[in-house]
């Protein structure tokens, strides 16, 4: 059984602060620079979603991309899209909003749904901006 890797990608747009609360401001400015800006500050973030699996002899897909952008509409957009990372998201209460947090949070929202759909959620990148972006395979 030969499998294939896919891609979809996703856009959406959010804001967050980075600071620990047990240290004082300057220490935060110092550790988290701009992203410490009291006031926040936002990303256009762009989301690379990969999944495998065997393609279906009927349809030839490995999942349907409709399907797949659904779950990512429902599970990241919807929740995170024009919202305070720190304030606004639910399954971000509580942890540092970086986006290497945010990466690993987002797969634990849609690798259930890829999985339910036969395929294995393989990788995500995420961009924070056009220069910076993390990788998640998963369970690393």
């Amino acid at each position: 059984m030969k499998q294939v890797h896919i891609t979809r990608r996703a856009r959406f747009n959010a804001a967050h602060k980075l600071w620990h609360n047990e240290w004082s401001e300057e220490k935060n400015l110092e550790v988290f620079g701009k992203c410490a800006n009291p006031n926040w500050h936002g990303h256009n973030f762009e989301l690379h979603v990969t999944v495998k699996g065997v393609p279906d002899p009927v349809t030839g897909y490995c999942i349907n991309l409709k399907e797949l952008k659904d779950i990512i509409k429902e599970y990241v957009e919807e929740p995170i899209d024009h919202k305070n990372l720190n304030l606004d998201v639910p399954f971000m209460k509580g942890i540092q909003p970086s986006t290497e947090n945010l990466i690993i949070a987002i797969w634990e929202q849609i690798e259930p749904h890829i999985q339910s759909r036969g395929c294995t959620l393989t990788h995500l990148r995420l961009y924070e901006t056009e220069n910076n972006y993390a990788d998640y395979y998963g369970g690393e």
